[in-house]
């Protein structure tokens, strides 16, 4: 089945841009490796302006997205695979969506499988915060 990320991932941004607030998407930074400097990282993520104005030719495509930014100055590309996006949201209200665990790619020669519930593999929740 396909995942449904990338579609809500760019619903959310057109929602987003559409309503003139601003578009931050909270990424993997493990997953970024050496494309940006390690002073943006904090707590093993990176919090992006994907805005129009702070982008340049910025792809919100099916597997990856991809886009130019600066960094004090610096022209970085920035190449994230869609499993490493975690989250989208707006930075004058907060409002956007979390990214859980994604379905897996391809057939899993079945139905779905619920999660086990013995208590002992409980998920940590994702934290968002406020970047000024």
């Amino acid at each position: 089945m396909i995942s449904t990320r990338p579609y809500l991932l760019r619903a959310f941004y057109d929602w987003i841009v559409d309503n003139n607030f601003t578009p931050y998407i909270v990424i993997d930074a493990e997953a970024l490796g050496e494309q940006i400097p390690d002073e943006y990282i904090e707590d093993g993520r990176i919090v992006l302006n994907v805005s129009p104005s702070a982008t340049h030719n910025l792809q919100l495509g099916n597997d990856v997205v991809e886009f130019s930014a600066s960094f004090s100055g610096k022209v970085c590309f920035i190449s994230a695979k869609l499993p490493a996006i975690l989250a989208i949201y707006a930075k004058e209200n907060g409002r956007g969506m979390v990214f859980g665990e994604d379905e897996e790619d391809g057939d899993n020669g079945g139905g779905d499988t619920p999660p086990s519930s013995n208590g002992d593999d409980k998920a940590k929740k994702p934290t968002l915060r406020v970047v000024k």
